[in-house]
């Protein structure tokens, strides 16, 4: 998935993403120990959609964060 999908998202159903990605990162690690050449392949890109997810539900904690705050820096 693009960011930009994950950004449309709620934080509830990004946290239900970044569960199935890294139960599928556990079982890509089984394969690649088994000797699956396939496994690397999904795994990097897993691996990839689960730093996006991270990094969009850290920018809408910091934006919900900040305007709980009232927004002033100064």
């Amino acid at each position: 998935m693009k960011a930009a999908e994950y950004r449309d998202m709620t934080l509830v159903e990004l946290a239900t993403k970044e569960a199935e990605a890294r139960e599928q990162m556990f079982k890509l690690r089984y394969q690649i120990s088994m000797g699956q050449s396939e496994g690397i392949r999904k795994y990097r890109a897993t691996r990839r959609d689960l730093a996006r997810i991270l990094t969009v539900v850290g920018a809408k904690r910091r934006e919900t964060d900040g305007e709980s705050q009232g927004g002033s820096d100064g």
